[in-house]
């Protein structure tokens, strides 16, 4: 390893190990909670009268933002979301206990993951802010539609859909399993707490699991029939199952998983291991 790889991954572990990003990202995973507890209300909504509101994480931004001192809550949000995104970031570079295992090069890739998405999100909520559009949903189409004009556009589309699936299937057994436990300070738990926070984590991610498989799914369908209006996300994913009389009761029980993990979240900003 270069001096100048070391001297990155030095100053990246004191960074991460600073106490003022530990509490803005515990902070954060808090307004992560909000957030799916919002996502969950409106994908409830789509079951019992089939809303026409954007039934993903953007749609719960905006939600919120309708709310009185909504924005001025999201900017808390935001500001959470970020700082759980330099947090992710600094773990990719460092790992959490430095190992360069294969199981902890895994999770440095995983982290990775995480940064972008608390980024991307965070960059969700200054749009709704401003008050532009910030529609998951229609980006998601837009960028279908325009690669959608050539062949390998479509192949891309459907590739992508299967990555999605992928990685539902992935959520859904990182909850199935329980993987989730090995970055919560259990120890920490009253004993009364314990396997309801951990019941939450797992009925949490088994349903985003699920929810992100059907709208990989949908990505290929998407690219195999050309029709851009199903690539869009988990809004098109929990508004198809809304569709069918037996949908409705799955996306009712999405929902409550949903709803499960934003309770869940609200664990991890005290048992989180940061």
């Amino acid at each position: 390893m270069s001096s100048t790889t070391s001297n990155v991954k030095y100053h990246a572990s004191r960074a991460a190990d600073s106490k003022p990003l530990e509490f803005l990202a515990r902070g954060g995973f808090v307004g992560y909670g909000i957030i799916h507890l919002l996502f969950a209300w409106i994908a409830l909504q789509v079951a019992i009268s089939g809303s026409g509101k954007q039934s993903d994480q953007s749609g719960a931004l905006q939600e919120l933002a309708r709310q009185p001192y909504g924005k001025t809550l999201l900017v808390i949000i935001t500001i959470g979301l970020f700082a759980m995104a330099v947090w992710q970031l600094f773990e990719a570079v460092v790992g959490e206990s430095g190992e360069q295992t294969r199981s902890a090069i895994a999770e440095r890739v995983l982290s990775g993951v995480r940064a972008v998405l608390y980024a991307y999100l965070g960059w969700l909520a200054i749009k709704v802010i401003q008050g532009a559009n910030a529609s998951m949903g229609d980006n998601y189409e837009s960028k279908s539609a325009g690669l959608m004009g050539s062949e390998g556009g479509r192949w891309l589309v459907g590739l992508a859909g299967l990555v999605v699936v992928g990685v539902g299937i992935g959520i859904f057994v990182y909850g199935f399993k329980r993987k989730f436990t090995k970055h919560l300070n259990t120890q920490q738990m009253p004993h009364t707490t314990r396997q309801p926070i951990i019941r939450l984590g797992m009925s949490g991610y088994m349903a985003k699991g699920v929810a992100y498989a059907i709208a990989g799914v949908l990505f290929v369908t998407a690219a195999v029939t050309y029709d851009p209006d199903k690539a869009r996300g988990l809004d098109a994913a929990l508004k198809t199952l809304a569709g069918h009389p037996w949908g409705v009761w799955l996306l009712g029980l999405i929902a409550l998983g949903i709803a499960a993990f934003g309770i869940y979240c609200f664990a991890q900003a005290k048992y989180r291991k940061i």
